[in-house]
């Protein structure tokens, strides 16, 4: 099975977008999948429906229940949600083997799905090192935008000192431009230099590219699936290349 956390830590990237709309085109082509919400803000449970008035993930990083206890069923599929609790992980969770809570606290779950999908804070801090020392791979949405470039190297040496000492099998499957206008000459250039620097970290560009589209905000208004929402739409269309590209991966992941 296949654990990928969805990673940036620049904000208005798309990275909760991103998420969602992979653990949610991955269950439409029939696959198991858990999201799991690690980002405190529980954006991604408040917009697939998640109960986050009761046990979470926190309640689960901190031994008092287990993973099968706190995971929520919703239309839009299962989630191990997230709650404002988790804000104080970095000075809560202190003790020796604090990097591999998540992973432990996934492994009596694994065998129920084909994916885990998490969905990882705009920070990275523990929170951020449990995700990546669960995961088997990593997604990097990037906005068409200079500030996008500037964290790439920030990102990349995290994932490196987490091969280092957390998740040696660790891997980039690969870096996904979003919030991309084709028709405007900053989002071109900033493309090339997006290529540029990703060739630079030995990994490669996502064929798809996520073009903006208001059906997006809407969905997450609507507490629904791009995909149920705006079928049609622009952005979930790309999104479903995406997942396509994703699926097709397999287990060959670039390094």
């Amino acid at each position: 099975m296949r654990i990928t956390t969805v990673i940036n830590q620049k904000g208005g990237v798309g990275k909760t977008t991103t998420a969602h709309a992979l653990a949610t085109g991955l269950k439409r082509w029939g696959r198991r999948v858990l999201a799991v919400d690690v980002d405190p803000q529980g954006n991604l449970s408040y917009t697939m429906t998640a109960d986050t008035t009761g046990p979470g993930l926190y309640e689960a990083m901190r031994n008092e229940m287990i993973a099968s206890e706190v995971i929520q069923n919703t239309d839009q599929g299962d989630i191990l949600p997230s709650t404002l609790l988790l804000a104080a992980a970095d000075m809560e969770f202190t003790t020796t083997g604090r990097e591999w809570i998540l992973d432990k606290l996934l492994e009596p779950v694994k065998h129920q799905y084909d994916h885990i999908i998490i969905d990882s804070p705009p920070t990275l801090g523990i929170l951020t090192v449990n995700a990546l020392t669960a995961s088997t791979d990593v997604v990097i949405p990037v906005g068409a935008d200079i500030y996008s470039l500037q964290g790439l190297y920030q990102l990349y040496s995290t994932i490196e000192k987490v091969r280092q000492f957390c998740n040696p099998n660790l891997k980039i499957a690969g870096i996904l431009l979003t919030r991309h206008n084709s028709r405007s000459i900053i989002s071109r250039d900033i493309k090339e230099g997006i290529e540029e620097k990703v060739a630079s970290l030995s990994t490669s560009l996502y064929n798809a590219t996520i073009r903006e589209g208001v059906a997006v905000k809407e969905a997450q208004a609507q507490q629904m699936s791009l995909f149920e929402y705006a079928p049609r739409s622009n952005p979930a269309q790309d999104y479903d290349n995406f997942v396509s590209e994703y699926l097709a991966q397999g287990g060959v992941i670039n390094v």
